[in-house]
């Protein structure tokens, strides 16, 4: 199946600057929904040893995201690099959610910089032993493509964060894009050298590598792509800011599958491709579909879960429990509140603590009874905004330290350095109330790390003199604008910019009672604990199947019709050109396809025309008379006939080609025509007009049908038609045992309409075992039944050209995929 979404950003990928102002070619245009029949590439290429590459028998999935799972650490001493598995990092994690006999490989970057002499080594030693492939980029591409495009530019504007203010440098910067672009192409190129063929899955994460699944398209047509973005999406009135959001929204949806947090930044996606792209989705069936150049994009909607078998093995570690036992002692006789957040600035910390500020201003009964532990992870990114973040963060906690501190008593405990995890664990324990305050945030799993962690395990409840088998309580208050905050229905959610609001949160949840906070906390487990990082993985691997099913079309029929179409309407002399006639020999020569032309010129004249063509099929004189392909009898109408009214209509015709210089009548063997193409243009088109009359009114009582078309008026009998035609057509590869998955139709003037039509009902209707994939295609940009337009007759050969070049792709894959058996 076609899908040709990406040609201008195709040729912007390279390691070499690029003159934005020459690069992109100008878009095609939505004529009428749902989408757009595009330009394709000049000169595709194809990597075809990937494609040829023999099947495997291994399920496989390549894991694609900024960053490798793993540890790098060199050795001071021999020099050599050390890896171990991140057993922390999400991409190791969603493993368990496959089968153990799926085969996955990652492809990401390295957390440290490696020598240009190095890589080579490198990349063998982790394809070896840890089944990953580093995609490794120099430090000025890493740069502009990590820090400056995604971070700069993405990162803040997904977070619903404009760059206003022009002092800030923060406006898009053209030459950052461009690092984006040649990222991604990197990575590109690092997946093709593991794929093994296309039934390899490829899943690609987050909003660094966007652009991929547009290369990937471009290389292996048929590849399975599934993409998830952990980030939130903004509304259509905050993504419309960015000046390349078409080009990043048609690369996502050159993927199979599209995944969100949550059904809000699901909508805002689909709203954005509906206002930008004039795209339309459906559901059915509980799935959410985009129709886009032939292949529907599946929508999915899941967050992300926790590894369980990871929290509780550090639950059980002694080391944990010693430290639990240490922070009671510590904050004996208080009340533990606890944030932990990344240091950024949209995680609310400064929001957070204004608010618990408040509360100690209103309830002076609370001080010295309760504690706020903010753990502050490293900032990922340092800027400008971030260095301010911090210095509100320090500000405010010396201030409520300084205002309500006692000797011995501090109420804001900012702990800002790197900490073991099983400390951090270990806080999850000891705090009686969680607090994730963030003004923007994907997803966040602090609030499931902390349900999941009071919750504890048998072990740990022995060691802190607890009843095996006790009841537990959590209390969590969530800001609203949190990807997690929809699934925890039992907690305190708080709009975090009002510093009332989120300070009566505290109070409430300081001050619920035992059997409320139990109840929280056993809803909030039941859905945490079955919810994890492996139903996560897993539901988006069997989507992801399900979305790429029904991935190849093998069975295609393309109807075109011929003046107008592929034979430009001023040309004189109607001989197709030796191109057009390769193109169509190609396509027809593929056992997939069935191509036809469907045009209203006698059999006599296509049939010379098109003698080259062996497996061509011809409707002629409008499907009176039907050849599927050049040594097959010609088969006509079944339609009975009567000719005698041509007697009637031409000397009607004669009489207005005798005052109408440069018009002229063609006789037919079922039809009459006149054409005035080469009569002054007004003047013939008003002497059509007067034309169509008088026949109309001639011929009121005989079996025929009266049209005018493109410089044209025609007679013919009743029945006969290119809509009829193309249903018969269809019907009869359907009993044949061929059902198509494909259709294409393509023409320029009113008779068109009626195969528009026609194709039209067919994908409606329930009449075939299989519903095909239907692409109604008008020359020109006119109101019209068919839903996409090319421009001219060169963009219809482009088009074919393009089709032609994916069918023989896939032929020459099926022949390499089908074991030759040899002679003794």
């Amino acid at each position: 199946m076609l899908s040709k979404s990406c040609a201008n950003l195709l040729e912007l990928g390279s390691d070499n600057t690029v003159d934005f102002s020459t690069s992109v070619k100008s878009l095609p245009r939505v004529m009428t929904s749902p989408g757009i029949i595009n330009d394709l590439d000049e000169g595709t290429s194809t990597n075809e040893d990937s494609c040829s590459s023999k099947l495997s028998s291994q399920d496989r999935k390549i894991i694609v995201a900024d960053f490798l799972p793993l540890n790098s650490m060199k050795d001071q001493a021999t020099g050599q690099w050390c890896f171990t598995w991140d057993r922390d990092s999400l991409l190791l994690q969603l493993k368990d959610g496959f089968s153990s006999d799926t085969e996955v490989i990652y492809v990401g970057c390295l957390d440290v910089d490696i020598d240009i002499s190095e890589q080579e080594e490198i990349s063998q030693k982790l394809m070896e032993e840890y089944k990953c492939m580093p995609t490794f980029l120099s430090p000025e591409l890493f740069q502009m493509y990590y820090h400056g495009f995604c971070k700069q530019q993405l990162w803040p504007l997904f977070h619903y964060m404009l760059p206003i203010c022009l002092h800030k440098g923060d406006l898009f910067d053209r030459s950052l894009f461009q690092a984006y672009i040649s990222a991604n192409k990197k990575f590109a190129e690092k997946v093709m050298e593991v794929i093994n063929s296309d039934d390899d899955y490829v899943w690609i994460h987050d909003y660094y590598l966007m652009l991929l699944p547009t290369f990937l398209r471009k290389r292996l047509n048929q590849v399975k792509i599934g993409f998830f973005l952990h980030s939130p999406f903004p509304s259509s009135e905050i993504y419309r800011t960015l000046p390349v959001r078409e080009e990043i929204l048609k690369s996502l949806l050159n993927a199979d599958l599209i995944g969100f947090q949550t059904y809000d930044y699901a909508r805002y996606f689909l709203s954005c491709c509906s206002r930008m792209l004039g795209l339309h989705y459906e559901s059915k069936r509980g799935y959410i579909g985009l129709e886009y150049y032939g292949r529907t994009v599946s929508i999915k909607i899941l967050s992300v879960g926790i590894h369980m078998g990871r929290l509780q093995s550090v639950l059980n570690h002694p080391a944990t429990a010693s430290k639990v036992q240490e922070i009671e002692e510590n904050f004996k006789g208080k009340k533990l509140l606890l944030g932990v957040d990344d240091m950024d600035l949209f995680k609310g910390i400064s929001l957070k603590l204004l608010a618990f500020e408040l509360l100690l201003e209103r309830h002076p009964t609370l001080r010295e009874k309760i504690i706020l532990v903010q753990i502050v992870n490293p900032t990922r990114s340092m800027g400008k905004d971030v260095k301010e973040a911090i210095e509100d963060t320090l500000l405010i906690a010396e201030r409520i330290n300084n205002s309500y501190g006692t000797p011995g008593y501090e109420p804001v405990v900012l702990i800002d350095k790197p900490i073991p995890f099983h400390e951090k664990i270990a806080f999850y324990v000891a705090a009686e109330c969680c607090i994730v305050n963030a003004v923007r945030d994907g997803m966040n799993l602090v609030p499931y790390e902390y349900v999941v962690c009071r919750q504890g395990t048998e072990e740990l409840d022995k060691s802190r003199g607890f009843q095996v088998g006790s009841s537990h309580t959590s209390t969590l208050i969530v800001s609203e604008f949190v990807g997690c905050s929809p699934s925890l229905s039992g907690a305190f959610r708080v709009n975090p910019w009002s510093i009332e609001d989120v300070s009566d949160a505290l109070y409430r949840s300081i001050n619920s009672g035992e059997t409320e906070r139990q109840m929280r906390h056993e809803k909030h487990y039941r859905y945490v604990s079955t919810h994890d990082v492996a139903h996560w993985a897993r539901s988006f691997s069997q989507d992801l199947e399900r979305a790429c099913k029904d991935h190849h079309s093998w069975r295609r029929a393309i109807f075109l019709d011929y003046d107008g179409t592929i034979m430009p309407e001023a040309s004189i002399n109607k001989t197709p050109r030796q191109e057009t006639l390769s193109i169509l020999n190609s396509l027809s020569t593929d056992p997939n396809n069935t191509v036809f032309i469907v045009s209203g010129r006698g059999r006599a004249s296509l049939s010379e025309w098109f003698t080259s063509c062996e497996s061509l099929g011809i409707a002629a004189e409008h499907g009176y008379f039907i050849r599927w392909r050049k040594d097959a009898e010609w088969e006509s109408s079944s339609v009975l006939v009567d000719l005698d009214w041509m007697k009637m209509a031409e000397p009607v015709m004669q009489l207005y080609t005798e005052t109408t210089d440069g018009s002229y009548i063609e006789l037919k063997e079922s039809a009459i025509v006149w054409h005035h193409q080469f009569a002054d243009h007004d003047y013939g088109s008003c002497q059509a007009t007067e034309l169509l009359d008088h026949l109309e009114s001639v011929l009121a009582n005989e079996p025929v049908v009266v049209k005018r078309g493109q410089h044209i008026v025609e007679v013919k009998p009743q029945g006969i038609g290119k809509g009829l035609v193309v249903e018969n057509l269809i019907g009869t590869l359907n009993k044949r045992g061929k059902p198509l998955d494909f259709v294409l139709c393509i023409g320029d003037d009113r008779s068109d309409e009626d195969m528009f039509e026609s194709i039209n009902s067919i994908a409606s209707s329930n009449l075939f075992p299989l519903v095909p994939e239907v692409f109604a295609c008008t020359v020109g940009q006119k109101p019209s039944m068919a839903k996409y337009y090319v421009e001219d007759t060169g963009e219809v050969v482009r088009l074919l050209r393009g089709i032609a070049a994916v069918s023989n792709q896939e032929r020459r894959v099926t022949d390499d995929q089908v074991p030759i058996e040899r002679s003794s």
